[in-house]
């Protein structure tokens, strides 16, 4: 089972000064809400994650629901056995979360891992549907931390493409 999740950063906390009504989308996906993300596999006990403590967290959600999208592409879908590839890269570092799919299996991985460890598989349907609960679940939180932050067209715009599936 996917649980994909995330902490703020004390140690890059956001300007106080900050309109989250009317924050473009550039400082939401890069200047805003930093600290640090993971996906796990918690029916194996393992998992892929940050420690660095200014991951933007927002865009880490935003991003991961466009790659589940770009991994989805092929006409044939579940019955692709040509691999599908995507990367989420870290703006602040070399560091890259990759992603391939193959029929409906998506295998992650990092730079920062281990050589010898294996990467962690997921159904694609399972992921995508985990990543929007994620962006979802992370927006309640961040619109009831910040004023206004309900109110920004970018979340709104972010909320109705990528909606919760059932």
């Amino acid at each position: 089972m996917l649980d994909i999740g995330y902490s703020l950063s004390r140690r890059f906390p956001d300007p106080p000064q900050t309109d989250y009504r009317r924050a473009e989308v550039h400082a939401l996906r890069h200047d805003l809400f930093c600290g640090d993300v993971y996906l796990a596999d918690t029916k194996a006990d393992r998992e892929v994650s940050t420690a660095w403590g200014w991951v933007p967290v927002l865009d880490f959600a935003w991003a991961l629901c466009d790659i589940v999208e770009r991994l989805d592409t092929d006409p044939l879908g579940n019955r692709a056995a040509r691999p599908q590839y995507a990367e989420l890269d870290f703006t602040e570092s070399a560091d890259r979360m990759l992603f391939e799919r193959r029929f409906g299996w998506v295998d992650v991985e990092a730079d920062w891992m281990p050589g010898d460890e294996p990467p962690l598989t997921f159904g694609h349907a399972e992921l995508r549907r985990e990543a929007r609960d994620f962006l979802h679940d992370l927006l309640a939180d961040l619109t009831d931390m910040h004023e206004g932050l309900a109110d920004n067209p970018a979340v709104w715009d972010l909320q109705a493409r990528f909606p919760r599936l059932p």
